[in-house]
Parts: C-alpha cells; sequence; structure tokens
C-alpha cells in the first residue's frame, strides 16, 4: 500500500443494539426485544445525536459509515436510508465513501437487500460463523448453513462488495477439519473475509458454561497452529491477512475498519457507541448510554446520550496507536508514534523483540508485528510502550 493508501478517514459509526436472539458467546451491546421496536423513534434520535456531533467535529469529509450491531439487518430499509440522509445532512460524504452494514443470514431477504442497496448501502458483512450446522447449534445461530449460503448469494448479487465472518477455534476443532472449512468460505468469498478465534468473554452465557467444565476451548499452543493454518490458507488463495483477523483480495480492505486501526477519527452515534475525534485539537472520547430506551429517553432530553468520556493525554494517544496500529500487517510509521508520544521508541526494545522474530522493520520508517509476534501481539505492545 502507498502512503497515500494509509490516510486514516473519517468515519460515522452507527449502532443497532437490538438482535432476535443473543449468542451465547456475545460480549456486544446487544438486546433482544420481543414487541417491534419504535424505529421512528430512532431515527429522530439518531439524527439529533449526529447533530450534537457535528457541533464537536465540526465540518468533516466522511470516508466511511458503518452500520453495526445488534443486527442492522432488522432495520427497515426506510430507517437505513433516514439514517444516512442525516449523516449527509451533517457531514460531507464522498462520493466513493465505503458504507457496510452488518446483517445475519436469518435475516436476508432478497427485497430487503434491495432495499439498503437502494438506500446507499454498498457493502454487506455476513454473520456467518462457521459452515456446518452442529457448530452453528453450539454457537447459538438462528441459521443453518443452507441459509448462510443462500445469504451470501443473495448479498454477492446484490452488492459491489461483501464480507463474512466465521468463528474458529471451536470445541475439538482439528486443523483439517478448520482447514476444508476454510477452503469452503474462501470459494463463497467474494473479496474479504473475518476469521475470528472464539473468545470465552466474561458475562457471557459460554462464559458460565466453560467454567462449570461444560465444554473446552483449544489449548494457546493448539489454537496458534489454528491461527497459523489460517494465515497460509488464506495468503494462498489470494486472502492475506491485512490484520490479525481480517482477510482481503489486495485493495477490498474495509475502510472503514481501516479507520480505526490507522488510528482516525470516527463518530459513534447510538447505545453504546464510542467515539474518538480531534475537538479543539485534542483527541476526545466519547461512550453513549448503552440501555437502548434510556439512551433515546437522555437523546429527547440533552440533544445527545453521551455518558461518558475523556481527553486522552499524548502518551495514551501513543499507546493506542501502537495497540491499533501493531495489529495491521502494513504496521505503524515510527515518526508518528515519536510525534504522538513526544519520544521515539526504545531502539533496544525494538532489537531485542526482532532478535525474537517478534517484530520486523519495513524499510527505515515502519514497524510491524510478525506472524509469531501476531500471536502474543498483546505482550509486543506492553513491551514497547514501556
Amino acid at each position: 500500500m502507498s502512503d497515500i493508501d494509509r490516510s486514516p478517514g473519517f468515519g460515522v459509526y452507527v449502532h443497532w443494539p437490538f438482535c432476535a436472539a443473543k449468542c451465547p458467546y456475545c460480549d456486544f451491546n446487544s438486546h433482544v426485544r420481543h414487541q417491534p421496536v419504535d424505529q421512528q423513534r430512532f431515527v429522530r434520535a439518531f439524527a439529533t445525536e449526529m447533530a450534537h456531533m457535528r457541533a464537536r467535529t465540526g465540518p468533516r469529509a466522511v470516508t466511511s459509515i458503518f452500520f453495526g450491531g445488534g443486527t442492522p439487518s432488522l432495520m427497515e430499509p426506510a430507517t437505513v436510508g433516514a439514517i444516512l440522509e442525516s449523516i449527509n445532512r451533517n457531514w460531507s460524504v464522498d462520493d466513493d465513501a465505503e458504507i457496510t452494514l452488518e446483517a445475519n443470514p436469518s435475516s436476508v431477504e432478497a427485497e430487503r437487500f434491495r432495499g439498503y442497496r437502494d438506500a446507499g448501502v454498498n457493502r454487506v458483512s455476513l454473520g456467518v460463523q462457521a459452515l456446518n450446522d452442529p457448530d452453528l447449534r453450539f454457537l447459538g445461530r438462528l441459521h443453518d448453513v443452507a441459509e448462510a449460503r443462500r445469504a451470501i448469494e443473495i448479498a454477492r448479487s446484490t452488492f459491489e462488495r461483501l464480507s463474512f465472518d466465521l468463528i474458529y477455534a471451536r470445541p475439538g476443532q482439528t486443523p483439517e477439519a478448520w482447514g476444508a472449512e476454510l477452503d469452503e468460505a474462501i470459494g463463497l468469498a467474494a473479496d474479504h473475509l473475518s476469521l475470528y478465534q472464539l473468545t470465552i468473554e466474561q458475562g457471557t452465557p459460554f462464559f458460565a458454561l466453560h467454567q462449570a467444565g461444560k465444554f473446552a476451548v483449544p489449548e494457546p499452543g493448539h489454537a496458534a497452529a489454528l491461527y497459523r493454518l489460517t494465515q497460509d490458507v488464506t495468503a494462498a488463495r489470494g486472502l492475506p491477512a491485512y490484520e490479525i483477523s481480517n482477510h482481503a483480495r489486495p485493495g477490498a480492505e474495509s475502510r472503514h475498519n481501516l479507520v480505526y486501526w490507522r488510528y482516525g477519527e470516527y463518530v459513534g452515534v447510538g447505545p453504546g457507541a464510542h467515539g474518538r475525534f480531534l475537538e479543539d485539537g485534542a483527541r476526545t472520547v466519547t461512550i453513549t448510554e448503552r440501555l437502548p430506551e434510556k439512551w433515546c429517553a437522555l437523546v429527547e432530553e440533552n440533544g445527545h446520550g453521551v455518558v461518558d468520556g475523556e481527553v486522552l493525554s499524548r502518551s495514551q494517544e501513543a499507546d493506542e496507536f501502537l495497540l491499533m496500529g501493531l495489529r495491521l500487517a502494513e504496521g505503524i510509521d515510527l515518526a508518528r508514534y515519536e510525534a504522538l508520544a513526544g519520544r521515539p521508541l526504545s531502539q533496544r526494545r525494538i532489537s531485542v523483540l526482532q532478535g525474537e522474530h517478534l517484530v520486523a522493520p519495513i524499510g527505515n520508517s515502519r514497524l510491524r508485528a510478525t506472524q509469531a509476534g501476531m500471536i502474543v501481539l498483546d505482550a509486543v505492545v506492553a513491551d514497547l510502550a514501556r
């Protein structure tokens, strides 16, 4: 990628917090409602909160928009269209902006997808998670493999760009089984795959079941072998990793996620959304109320649902830049780190990590984590940040 390609851009993240069911591994801010959601009320709240954010960011050129959740594909196309209109009213949206919507295969309908496309969505991300029915049931998914394949087919025929997610390092998963599943996924994929190791998050049903010994996840050595297999197979098939868990054909990387990993600026609107943008020259963090109806009420009362946030110090910015940027195959710009931190990275620490084959220089200006370094990235970042 050229230096021009590495411009972080400015993104808008929209959080739709509702799901048809809560997956047992999920610790995202998602909520199940057994009565219809008042989508018009939420549209008005999104518009109000966006106006508040626009007053704080000033005029910006939006390069990417991402509808996450929750399950954004439970939204009516008219709801998506109205939210996009609000974004256009507040900021200048680039003509070629990437506009992504997350969808679950069980809620994919061809007519609804055409409605999203007509509203302005040009990229979809499908939460497939597995390509065999027993593991889909274990993961608490509402769809089966046949529905997943159908959803992928509909998405490929409707949108310019498609990504889908899979979770690996599942209980009992062998390298042979994962390799075969990965081959099938690459055959179905258009230009992008997100491949995540199963993690057991505190507060989820899986955490309690795992603590009770109801199932076991692969040992670290086995999980690392599955990770290496993932990198090797995707690279050989033309979808190399550009980030620790994300793989794409060259030029098809997720522009919105690159805003995060390249430490760009973004606004977050909706229940539980986070934002990071420059305000009065300082990087400001915003965090909104997580509970959907409470968020709506706060927006209606105060003009926004922001309940927490901070202004980051330069050292905090530098640490975040390091943590996010070393996830990328392109690594980090050493001069940008020095500008943020007010000091260069320690050459002694870099040399030690390089000797352990955990980091590698890219020319004289950049530093990246190796494949071995990606497996222990938190430790690498902690060592460099000291």
